[in-house]
């Protein structure tokens, strides 16, 4: 018997199938095999066809299944885990009324911090542990100001999990997490933060049935399973935003434990009881394993200008693969030979508080620097991006006891991981598993044994830990001049 999971990013859809009893991998693919279009009509506007997630997932469930060469009708349930903070909008019957606008969207900056201005940051802080930010809530509210008339024609919102779970099921529902990941629910009340909502102005029947985690969260219809292939009358157990799925694909689930993503963008995620109530730089969400009784706050350190910093280099560098540019980058010392990149090009920063204030390539001198200095330069300055964040965290009470990172993307990258682990002073566990495959396995968490899960994951994912260099010296004086340029852009950045 198999579970299946799903990770919806931006760039691609993730299938993953694992054996049930055991959670040993079977498959893992990604649908197209090139990247998903990101449209952007606008400077900092960031939307996808929500459509072809499903599409995508359709092709994939069917790849997957005929690769594994397992009877589909083996695969027992279903977990997804999604792109967070989209915003999807559908009508009565089910369509979605435009594209959805994505995580990486900045449009609705300046309506969340007006909202955040006018409520008051002690009950934002309080209740949603939160600024309002540019999140779901907020980009709603830019719908309704900016498309009325596709406004009045909305039935439900949700976020790009809950849509997949509905194409499969036919049912419109969302969860605790992901109303936390919109700035829509209210720790203090556990419940709907529907003064958020009457703030803005939106109708409270707006807000989908709210279905628990490690649940049966609706069963798969006909139409689902004619459409990709699954049985029908499997359930979906489990649904979460890509960064607390993460979390949970790596044993991230007490506090003390941090989670780290080197994707498209940069993400230090770590589990905590409670929130400061004060940083509007760190990002406090309910994780997956949250109950009253035992509140687990995932904290949330984001990093809009991380891993695309290091693709848009290799795009615009010709016929270069990320394998020779980290080896061209490993002949050049520490510091990159005095060569800077400020790695923010990718909309507002939530740890700048919202500010955009894009990359720069700083102190290239044209007759000693080549684009091997540049691939360096860059991955240092991701690294150095995940430092200052790890401060930012740190200031916010966040306890720093393990972190643990996928073997993919930034952290394949010695540099990258070096860099990082000598500088926080903290050993980085690697594991080969990836969110789809953390989806999957969280549908047999029905029986809620987190100690048997994570030991499961220890046992068999675990491929290497970077340990902190004993030389910290070059790196700190490299980082001290990196965040210097950095503080000196954000003091004159207006």
């Amino acid at each position: 018997m198999y579970y299946i999971g799903y990770d919806i990013g931006s760039s691609s859809v993730k299938v993953a199938l694992v054996e049930a009893e055991t959670g040993k991998k079977i498959i893992v693919l990604n649908e197209p095999q090139n990247e998903m279009e990101i449209v952007s009509l606008h400077a900092d506007w960031a939307e996808q066809d929500p459509e072809i997630w499903w599409q995508h997932i359709c092709t994939g469930t069917k790849r997957a299944i005929r690769e594994a060469n397992i009877e589909a009708s083996k695969i027992q349930g279903i977990g997804i885990s999604y792109q967070m903070h989209g915003l999807v909008i559908v009508d009565k019957d089910g369509n979605a009324l435009r594209n959805s606008i994505i995580w990486c969207d900045s449009r609705a900056v300046e309506i969340g911090n007006t909202a955040f201005a006018e409520i008051g940051a002690e009950k934002c802080m309080q209740h949603l542990l939160n600024s309002p930010g540019n999140f779901t809530a907020s980009k709603l509210k830019w719908v309704k100001e900016n498309e009325p008339e596709i406004y009045q024609q909305v039935y439900k919102y949700m976020l790009p999990g809950d849509y997949i779970a509905y194409k499969l099921t036919g049912n419109i529902t969302t969860t605790k997490n992901g109303l936390s990941e919109g700035m829509l629910w209210d720790y203090k009340e556990n419940k709907v933060a529907n003064w958020l909502l009457d703030y803005y102005g939106i109708d409270q029947s707006l807000t989908p049935d709210i279905v628990e985690n490690f649940t049966n969260q609706g069963i798969l219809n006909e139409k689902g399973s004619k459409e990709s292939g699954l049985p029908v009358g499997i359930p979906v157990v489990y649904r979460a935003g890509d960064q607390p799925n993460n979390a949970l694909s790596l044993n991230v689930l007490n506090p003390g434990e941090v989670a780290a993503t080197g994707g498209t963008s940069g993400v230090f995620y770590a589990v905590g009881e409670l929130s400061s109530g004060k940083s509007t730089r760190v990002n406090n969400f309910v994780h997956v394993n949250y109950e009253l009784e035992t509140p687990r706050i995932g904290k949330l350190l984001n990093i809009n200008g991380a891993g695309i910093q290091y693709r848009w280099l290799r795009n615009n560098m010709g016929d270069e693969s990320y394998e020779s540019m980290n080896r061209k980058a490993s002949k050049i010392d520490i510091g990159s030979d005095g060569v800077v990149v400020i790695p923010f090009g990718n909309g507002a920063e939530r740890m700048f508080n919202n500010k955009n204030i894009g990359t720069h390539f700083l102190n290239l001198n044209l007759n000693i620097h080549n684009n091997a200095h540049l691939f360096r330069a860059s991955l240092e300055g991701i690294a150095f991006s995940f430092v200052y964040g790890m401060e930012c965290l740190k200031e916010d009470n966040a306890t720093i006891n393990v972190i643990r990172a996928g073997n993919d993307n930034l952290f394949r990258s010695e540099i990258f991981s070096n860099t990082v682990a000598t500088l926080i002073g903290h050993e980085i566990e690697i594991y080969n598993t990836t969110g789809a495959v953390g989806a999957a396995r969280a549908v047999g968490l029905k029986d809620g044994d987190y100690d048997k899960f994570g030991s499961g994951i220890t046992t068999n994912d675990h491929v290497m830990t970077f340990l902190p260099l004993k030389n910290k010296e070059p790196y700190e004086k490299a980082y001290q001049k990196w965040k210097q340029e950095l503080e000196f852009i954000l003091t004159h950045k207006k």
